[in-house]
């Protein structure tokens, strides 16, 4: 990935972590919702950004992504505003499941019963 791309990544990721935690008057857009990912397509007309919950409450993951859908006009107005750049991309917004994902293979990690190890298993 060219540095271009990564520094574009960057930017636009710091630019919606303040839109999301400062510009959105929105209750249901609470502090625990974040961005763990963004990627501009190479045409920069594109970009996929992946929304994360970070407090573990997943119940609300579908009415936080309704409320982002429907207020990506203004996320879009308020990223060209923040950035210079020639052309705000058409952003795809995703839930990030993986750390819902990494708290289930925890569960399942724990519940193992698994006999700890003894010096006579080493030999």
């Amino acid at each position: 990935m060219s540095n271009r791309i990564e520094r574009a990544n960057s930017q636009i990721q710091k630019a919606l972590q303040q839109i999301l935690h400062f510009h959105m008057n929105d209750p249901r857009i609470t502090p625990f919702v974040g961005v763990s990912e963004v990627k501009v397509s190479p045409d920069f007309r594109y970009c996929k950004v992946k929304i994360a919950l970070t407090d573990g409450d997943y119940s609300k993951a579908d009415e936080v992504m309704g409320v982002l859908k429907k207020s990506q006009g203004y996320i879009k107005n308020q990223l060209a505003s923040m950035l210079d750049m020639p052309h705000i991309p058409q952003l795809d917004l995703v839930f990030d499941k993986s750390m819902q994902n990494a708290i289930r293979v925890e569960e399942i990690l724990k519940g193992l019963d698994i006999p700890p190890e003894t010096e006579d298993d080493e030999n």
